[in-house]
């Protein structure tokens, strides 16, 4: 089996941990807007795989507005598109895998996507329900915030839900306490994620493993990761305007770049590999369409 290279030598301060934890780097700016551009690299060298992953993505989020009008629920249409940012890591996980291979030079197929490492799968499976409940508490308190402040009517429009929302001193109470919730829940998730679904997807971990990495990520560098989320969040409000259609590019682009950021946090010598799996002989996944045109057999 072909295992990832060992990455150069940063000259970037380590932190150690005593307890033989992976060691994480502090990080700069400068990493921040690296990783953006090896992710739109890898994006761009990769577009069939990464656009076929995420075409659902956005699809959802169509779903989402189109049954959002259909029931009345306006006031949710905000609370579900900000929500777009809590199931983003793991609606990601593939990516990780592709920028991975692509990394130690290996061919990118979509069969390389699933999972080579049982106990890999099971945190994932974890994470990713976890990041569920926090979504769906999200939505719930979210509503909450709304009847708190205009009770349980619904507005006829979304003229008047607009109306309502800039100009009344309810809808301020709305905006702001909501944003400010809203923030709350998008840290956690940082935290908590960051680091851990390409640390499961990299490394021979268990999940509690990964998600203390993760965390202590984010205590070794607060201001550093504050400001990756704070980017993170901005690209997918702006990939969300066009009836979330932009989050084809957005959301590719964001998944490369933080498994590039966790190369970047995450000491490369931290812990055993999972091994990658071969490339199927003779075989091209629909995914790989139309390169796998071009492909000797």
């Amino acid at each position: 089996m072909a295992q990832v290279q060992p990455l150069p030598v940063h000259s970037l301060p380590v932190v150690v941990d005593a307890n033989a934890q992976p060691a994480i780097r502090n990080i700069t700016t400068t990493d921040l807007l690296d990783s953006l551009s090896k992710g739109l690299q890898d994006f761009s060298a990769m577009p069939s795989h990464a656009v076929f992953l995420c075409i659902v993505y956005p699809v959802i989020g169509v779903l989402l507005f189109t049954m959002t009008f259909g029931l009345n629920v306006v006031p949710l249409l905000y609370p579900l598109a900000t929500g777009f940012a809590l199931a983003g890591p793991f609606a990601a996980i593939g990516l990780y895998e592709m920028s991975r291979r692509r990394e130690a030079g290996l061919p990118v197929s979509f069969g390389h996507l699933y999972l080579s490492h049982t106990r890999s799968r099971l945190g994932i499976a974890v994470l990713g329900l976890s990041l569920l409940v926090i979504f769906l508490v999200w939505l719930g308190v979210a509503r909450q915030i709304y009847v708190a402040n205009f009770g349980y009517a619904v507005p006829d429009s979304l003229t008047e839900f607009a109306r309502a929302m800039l100009f009344t001193q309810a809808g301020w109470n709305v905006i702001i306490i909501g944003n400010i919730v809203g923030f709350v829940f998008a840290v956690a998730v940082l935290a908590l994620s960051v680091v851990s679904f390409p640390m499961l997807i990299d490394r021979d971990v268990g999940v509690g493993t990964a998600v203390m990495t993760s965390l202590r990520a984010v205590a070794v560098n607060p201001i550093n990761m504050s400001l990756w989320g704070l980017i993170v969040a901005g690209l997918l409000f702006l990939g969300s305007l066009p009836l979330f259609l932009g989050l084809v590019v957005v959301l590719p682009v964001l998944g490369h770049a933080t498994w590039h950021l966790y190369r970047k946090v995450v000491q490369a010598s931290s812990g055993p590999l999972v091994e990658f799996r071969p490339l199927p002989t003779g075989r091209h996944p629909v995914a790989d369409f139309p390169v796998s045109l071009f492909k000797r057999q």
